[in-house]
């Protein structure tokens, strides 16, 4: 029963009528879901294919091709959505008329606990999505300078204390290196009152994922590729959960650019490749916040290309 819930948790998709009705889906036409995950915003998509249709499905961690559906509409992609653009050029699409992206960190790796995303179990300082590549937890903790620490402390998971944090990491890796989740928080948990613990380490363990994870110029390597693989009428539609990933898409839908500089034409006309299709942020009511407590910080924007 356990491992249904689990496989449950896992599908259960954020703001599931409300972004793939975003994405304005015609039967056969050609759609990207760049964030796979337990595969429920594809099987949505694939519901409103016919002849024709086509969907391609990203994920760079291995369990999400346990959720791979078998459609002969569907292909899978193994890879990090930064690198939309090559397999596009792969598959010999040259423009498609949706991208959907869902930004959030499934429950699934929170619960795992040999992953290291979550500070409510022991376990060891991993946190990569893709467990074939890159720089661990533990490495960054063990290895980056303190100045580097506190950047990326401060900047990722925007904590007062980032300095104080660094400084207090790099003395204790000194006597020997940091290599589980139980011993982190023997380091850091001192720094934080008890009323504001959890929040705070939360931010600490988010600051980490972004970094290993290499997930704001993964974002930015995105958007940029999908700004120019959408054809004209086509959609973007994404779902952010954290001020940081917000503020980038916000900006790539009004300006074009992540950095959010407006450039203007001879009249002083805004020139961006992009008209926003929902001018408020679209939330998740109650009712869903409560099946499904991961939602309560999502946002969905969608814009469409000019």
């Amino acid at each position: 029963m356990k491992k249904e819930q689990e496989e449950l948790t896992y599908h259960v998709p954020v703001l599931l009528k409300e972004s793939v009705d975003g994405m304005n889906i015609r039967p056969g036409g050609t759609y990207v879901d760049v964030t796979f995950g337990g595969g429920g915003h594809s099987r949505e998509i694939l519901s409103r294919l016919e002849k024709g249709g086509r969907l391609l499905g990203f994920d760079q961690d291995e369990d999400a091709e346990r959720n791979i559906v078998n459609d002969p509409h569907f292909t899978f992609v193994r890879s990090n959505f930064r690198y939309l653009h090559n397999f596009l050029r792969y598959h010999e699409i040259e423009k498609v008329d949706a991208i959907l992206a869902d930004l959030g960190v499934s429950s699934h790796h929170f619960d795992d606990s040999e992953r290291g995303f979550s500070f409510r179990f022991d376990g060891a300082l991993d946190m990569r999505m893709n467990k074939r590549a890159g720089l661990t937890a533990a490495d960054v903790l063990n290895t980056y300078d303190e100045e580097r620490l506190a950047d990326l402390f401060y900047l990722y998971g925007e904590l007062k204390n980032s300095r104080k944090l660094a400084s207090v990491i790099v003395k204790s890796r000194a006597s020997g290196q940091i290599k589980t989740i139980g011993e982190f928080l023997e380091i850091i948990k001192p720094l934080f009152g008890r009323e504001r613990e959890k929040k705070e380490l939360a931010k600490v363990f988010q600051a980490l994922r972004i970094e290993v994870n290499q997930e704001m110029e993964a974002l930015k390597e995105m958007l940029l590729a999908a700004t120019e693989a959408l054809k004209p009428g086509g959609r973007l539609v994404v779902i952010t959960y954290h001020s940081l990933e917000d503020r980038m898409v916000k900006n790539i839908m009004k300006t074009g650019n992540v950095e959010g500089k407006a450039t203007q034409d001879f009249f002083g006309n805004l020139q961006t490749p992009f008209k926003l299709v929902n001018n408020k942020v679209i939330v998740p009511n109650e009712e869903e916040i409560e099946r499904n407590p991961r939602s309560r910080s999502a946002k969905l924007r969608i814009a469409e290309k000019k």
